[in-house]
């Protein structure tokens, strides 16, 4: 993860576990999603800070559903 873009990619994507973009209307996500998906990111990046999530682990899963080898 290099940027912040990154870092709302992978939180949004493991809470609509998918691309979040095939589930948003419109950009930017946080003004478009509905706010049970965000409550979601949010609890996510929170349990990453807290330890209890595993950054690289979402960030794979976030990739595979993109299409993405992860690295």
């Amino acid at each position: 993860m290099r940027a912040d873009h990154c870092f709302q990619r992978i939180l949004l994507d493991n809470a609509f576990v998918g691309v979040w973009y095939d589930h948003v209307p419109d950009r930017p996500a946080y003004a478009h999603a509905d706010a049970a998906a965000l409550a979601r990111a949010v609890a996510l990046g929170e349990a990453a800070i807290a330890g209890t999530a595993d950054l690289a682990e979402l960030n794979r899963r976030s990739l595979v559903w993109r299409g993405k080898r992860p690295s």
